[in-house]
């Protein structure tokens, strides 16, 4: 008899345990919410309509658009040109042979197509992020490398003798001056 009763407890525990179990299961599928995902009381939404909104609420404006935060004008005077624009997104520029793209400060830079040096107005180069390295004034820049501008008065331009001109990725602030 002895067998019996081991079996008969063991067939009541396991019932137990199993009964708690799904005792337990029900409270803890809903976890306090009645709402599935992606129904209307509980919208399913995208990266980017997040990042629209949180940009939306930092600029004040209250639509659900997206906020461009750019904004670029030219001035001419004489034969100089000054084009400038300030951005948190990545855009492309072109720059032509006497000319000089000079970042403000924070700005990044990829110089894409083209043989580009860099034009700094004091002793201080530029930040190389790709190699990890400091390349001073004239000193040619590689493409496809991060560059970051952490002060203003630093650029790049076209390499003297070269004719043709750079294709540049920039994030941030930049002018272009002649």
């Amino acid at each position: 008899m002895k067998p019996a009763w081991k079996i008969a407890a063991a067939a009541v525990l396991i019932g137990g345990g199993l009964w708690a179990g799904s005792l337990l299961n029900k409270n803890a599928e809903g976890a306090g919410t009645s709402a599935q995902p992606g129904t209307a009381d509980d919208p399913v939404v995208t990266k980017s309509y997040v990042d629209q909104q949180i940009q939306a609420a930092l600029s004040g404006k209250t639509t659900s658009t997206p906020s461009a935060s750019s904004s670029s004008g030219s001035t001419s005077t004489g034969s100089s040109t000054s084009t400038s624009s300030s951005s948190d997104e990545i855009e492309v520029v072109a720059v032509n042979p006497g000319e000089k793209l000079m970042a403000k400060a924070g700005a990044e830079f990829i110089v894409r197509v083209g043989k580009a040096a860099i034009y700094s107005s004091d002793s201080n180069g530029v930040a190389d992020l790709t190699d990890g390295t400091d390349i001073t004034n004239g000193k040619p820049v590689a493409n496809n490398h991060l560059l970051s501008f952490p002060r203003e008065g630093r650029g790049i331009m076209v390499q003297d003798g070269v004719t043709s001109s750079l294709t540049v990725m920039v994030r941030g602030g930049y002018t272009i001056t002649k």
